[in-house]
């Protein structure tokens, strides 16, 4: 049985900068095949944006069109199961699924959606990432442009038109895995971390808040991409950290810059365990305890030949059997992922224990 191919809800209102992130990341997918599925109501004129920087033309309705660097693209032409059932029945499968939404209704029914047979065996839920507008929500706004939000929800008859947007906003923020606050740049530094602060006590307890400007955030910090079976992982992050330097009071543009240095990921392993389900409520209680981002890997369980796939994004921990270990040494090897930073020592103690 293959591996369930993970599937990220990208949500945020219009001008969040939920374009901008995800071109960067089709940009920077590395051959990753990445499908995209738009899920939003008259706004592909923006997304078409997106395939014009991948050498498309236009990504027209119900379409699934192949971009130049091997991803795909489709819209919801009309209902969101049949895509993913289309995109499935394909022979190249993608690597990972990323789904557009406007941040205008709840991602739940989409969330919902992959309980659906026939994609519940093929596809699991990665993690909602919210996109926040950072100097919109500072000022109180929710979004640069207001209006633009309120025109977009009233082209959707299917959208109620009551709420106001601060409950829509506070919405994304308590449904999100992990928060994505971009246009840091715009922001003096007191007031990015007053933001962050803010939006870590609205969301639910191990929901990381991360700053992007541009959108420009390392694919295996948005998708876990890349993370898991390449045990050189570590030292190629190595490489972004030698140029990393300390904040001095006159490093002003460093507070500006998140590049990759940023983040730092490690490998844990450990032999196998007894019990899946406490396994993972013991990750669980790691990653809010340390701040981790990203978690994913195998776990040999004891008894069992098939490996245990383990993948969390902030609280939300998902696990399911894979593949039989084979000729594979039967250890549990976990990659971590988080801002720099993060306790080495006492994370592998805790995961180990």
């Amino acid at each position: 049985m293959p591996a369930k191919i993970p599937a990220t809800v990208v949500t945020g209102f219009l001008g969040a900068g939920k374009t901008t992130l995800i071109r960067h990341m089709l940009q920077n997918a590395h051959g990753k095949k990445i499908a995209l599925i738009i899920n939003e109501f008259g706004d592909l004129g923006v997304d078409g944006d997106i395939l014009k920087g991948c050498g498309e033309e236009t990504c027209t309705e119900g379409d699934i069109v192949e971009l130049s660097n091997g991803c795909i693209c489709c819209t919801v032409a009309d209902d969101f199961i049949p895509t993913m059932e289309q995109l499935l029945a394909r022979e190249d499968k993608p690597d990972h699924i990323v789904i557009e939404t406007s941040g205008l209704a709840l991602p739940q029914p989409l969330v919902r959606a992959f309980n659906w047979p026939g994609i519940s065996t093929k596809v699991t839920v990665d993690g909602v990432i919210t996109v926040v507008d950072g100097r919109a929500v500072h000022d109180g706004q929710f979004a640069h442009n207001v209006a633009a939000v309120d025109a977009q929800r009233a082209q959707d008859e299917n959208l109620d038109h009551e709420t106001p947007l601060s409950e829509l906003f506070e919405d994304q923020v308590a449904c999100a895995d992990m928060i994505v606050v971009n246009k840091i740049d715009l922001l003096a530094e007191d007031e990015a971390t007053a933001l962050t602060t803010r939006l870590k006590s609205e969301s639910r307890d191990g929901v990381q808040v991360v700053r992007a400007s541009m959108g420009a955030l390392p694919v295996d910090v948005l998708l876990g991409q890349g993370i898991g079976a390449e045990a050189d992982l570590a030292a190629r992050h190595e490489i972004h950290h030698h140029h990393h330097h300390d904040d001095d009071a006159d490093d002003h543009d460093h507070a500006h810059s998140h590049g990759h240095d940023e983040f730092q990921s490690f490998i844990v392993t450990r032999g196998e365990i007894t019990d899946a389900s406490a396994f993972a409520a013991q990750v669980s209680d790691v990653i809010r305890a340390h701040g981790i981002l990203r978690l994913k890997g195998f776990v040999a369980v004891d008894g069992k030949p098939m490996r245990l796939t383990l993948q969390a994004v902030g609280p939300r921990v998902d696990t399911y059997f894979d593949q039989p270990f084979g000729t594979a040494p039967r250890e549990t090897r976990l990659v971590v992922i988080g801002e720099t930073g993060l306790d080495q020592a006492a994370i592998t103690t805790a995961l180990q224990a």
